[in-house]
């Protein structure tokens, strides 16, 4: 079980676009603000990108409601 708070990195994959990175950044700050950490890695022929987000989670509601966010979310492929 985490204890809270907790550094929690969140991976993110889609679609190789700055659409896909708005959207991300867009569900990320609406739950945690501006306070996370973001890098990204392409895939081999640069068609997706896998995005981390590495954010101080306060509860396991914050964390349920980001993921809920992301599933939501048309161009987010998984979320890990």
């Amino acid at each position: 079980p985490l204890k809270f708070p907790t550094e929690l990195p969140i991976k993110v994959f889609g679609r190789n676009d700055a659409e896909f990175r708005a959207a991300v950044v867009e569900i990320i700050e609406k739950h945690y603000g501006k306070a996370y950490t973001l890098t990204e890695v392409e895939s081999k022929q640069a068609a997706y990108v896998s995005l981390t987000i590495t954010v101080r989670a306060e509860s396991r509601a914050q964390i349920d409601a980001v993921y809920r966010d992301f599933v939501e979310s048309e161009r987010v492929l998984m979320a890990l």
